[in-house]
């Protein structure tokens, strides 16, 4: 018996060690890369030309991808290599907060990218031509609002926040590090979930209208020929192939994401290595967004040759 409880300790302590690496793995390549994509995207405007407009939405999409690595990021670094707790309760509530914030911001703004890119793949009727004339313009107003909605609508996240406790009796007595949630957060999590289901349901809607599009495209012109064999993509169809993977990949872990942290608020689970895996599955997206936003860049040697 005793010795069953020391290997499944011992598994335990090896998995949340591997969650650990692998979410410190995650922090450091998704900053990095978020950092890159800001100052790609800024660079027009150092150099003194002008910004285009996903230039804009994408240097908003990386700010907030850097608060959703960096606020419970730095926390857990911490627990892997400090003995005593780094935050007081006035620390969980700032980090606990920072994170849903970003969190909604970056959903909000890749919405905004995946609409913008609908707009200008629609056919050449007057009244599309003049809503995509307009676009460009409300893109910077748009993205802005997306962070005061968030601010607002996040606000009672830190009245949800207790600190850092144990709640059960585990081995892992590190668990006493991490934030933890009241059990009636689950109600306000309802009204969070509509919001983000609005955001999810205009990103499907624009994702699925290019690709309708770009579909009747490849119909029309599949009879032409270049002498080497392939055509070459368009700016449009090579940016709406990346809109497509964004939203994809967003979609995937912000659902599987969402089960595992509706069924630690539900039945109010807060082990460590839960909270972990909640952790990395809800890095993932902000990890690997920049890699396909900066690949597929026409401006970057790799994006101009592949389609």
């Amino acid at each position: 018996m005793l010795l069953n409880k020391i290997d499944i300790t011992i598994t335990l302590t090896t998995s949340e060690a591997a969650l650990q690496i692998t979410y410190l793995i995650q922090m450091v390549i998704g900053s990095l890369a978020n950092v890159i994509l800001f100052f790609h995207s800024i660079s027009p405007v150092l150099i003194g030309q002008s910004q285009r407009p996903t230039d804009m939405i994408h240097t908003h999409m990386a700010v907030a991808n850097l608060l959703v690595l960096l606020s419970p990021g730095i926390p857990h670094t911490m627990a892997a290599f400090i003995p005593r707790n780094p935050l007081s309760r006035l620390g969980c509530k700032f980090v606990y907060y920072l994170q849903k914030m970003a969190r909604s911001t970056a959903l909000c703004s890749t919405c905004v990218l995946s609409t913008y890119q609908s707009f200008t793949l629609t056919s050449r009727r007057l009244e599309w031509v003049v809503l995509r004339g307009r676009a460009p313009k409300v893109i910077g107003p748009s993205c802005c609002t997306c962070w005061m909605l968030s601010f607002l609508m996040y606000i009672p996240v830190p009245l949800k926040i207790t600190g850092p406790q144990n709640m059960h009796n585990y081995t892992d007595t590190k668990g006493t590090w991490f934030c933890s949630p009241l059990p009636t957060e689950i109600r306000t999590s309802y009204l969070w979930s509509i919001s983000d289901a609005m955001f999810i349901g205009l990103m499907v809607w624009s994702s699925g209208s290019m690709v309708l599009l770009l579909l009747r495209h490849c119909q029309r012109v599949q009879y032409i020929h270049t002498p080497t064999g392939h055509h070459r993509c368009t700016p449009e169809t090579r940016a709406a192939h990346t809109i497509l993977m964004l939203v994809v990949t967003f979609v995937t872990f912000y659902f599987l994401n969402s089960i595992l942290s509706f069924y630690i608020a539900a039945f109010f689970d807060i082990r460590l290595w839960l909270i972990q895996t909640s952790n990395v599955l809800g890095s993932c997206f902000p990890t690997i967004s920049p890699f396909l936003l900066l690949l597929r860049d026409p401006r970057t040697p790799s994006g101009r040759f592949k389609c």
